[in-house]
């Protein structure tokens, strides 16, 4: 089973056709504190990719809670992956306040904002901001080809509302398609 087979059974519900690369992974974890956190949430892990980054930089005792929206990516998830810090939530992102219960300290998101209907972006992004502590970090990527179109050109309009700080990084060539990170910090 791939990302690229389940984006095929299930294409409104698999937003990537293949996985993130390790780099893009190493883009979207640096520099928004995962040491520190105490609670990290991840939207759309997929196959782990940035799962597997996000524990590597985890303290001991923080914890990590991945929701997917696919049952076969989620099933998948937590079978492979049997690190205590980790809880897998088969879910939608909006319901983030019930599967979490406490303030977090960063959201790593891997879902695809700019293919989503605009009201379900807004609904996920009102959860993310209803459980984000203050000055946390939201982090998330998008495609380079797609940046000029009129759905990602809007969800950056919102993350810069949204948001106390917004930085767009470098783009990260050593991915399928070239990809750059958007990295948000929440308002204190």
């Amino acid at each position: 089973m791939s990302i690229t087979s389940e984006f095929l059974r299930r294409p409104l519900m698999t937003g990537a056709v293949a996985a993130s690369s390790r780099r893009l992974a190493l883009a979207m974890t640096e520099g928004i504190g995962l040491e520190r956190a105490r609670l990290v949430v991840e939207l759309g892990p997929g196959t782990g990719v940035f799962t597997d980054a996000i524990l590597a930089r985890l303290a001991p005792g923080a914890r990590l809670v991945a929701m997917e929206l696919n049952p076969v990516l989620a099933a998948r998830l937590s079978a492979t992956r049997r690190d205590p810090r980790l809880t897998v939530v088969q879910g939608s992102a909006t319901g983030l306040a019930t599967a979490v219960g406490e303030p977090v300290d960063a959201v790593v998101s891997g879902l695809p904002w700019t293919v989503m209907p605009r009201e379900r972006r807004g609904q996920i992004m009102d959860a993310v901001s209803a459980v984000l502590a203050p000055g946390g970090r939201f982090t998330t990527f998008a495609y380079l080809h797609a940046s000029w179109t009129p759905p990602a050109r809007h969800f950056t309009a919102e993350l810069a509302h949204r948001f106390d700080r917004l930085e767009r990084l470098n783009v990260v060539w050593a991915n399928l398609p070239p990809a750059f990170v958007h990295r948000a910090t929440g308002k204190p």
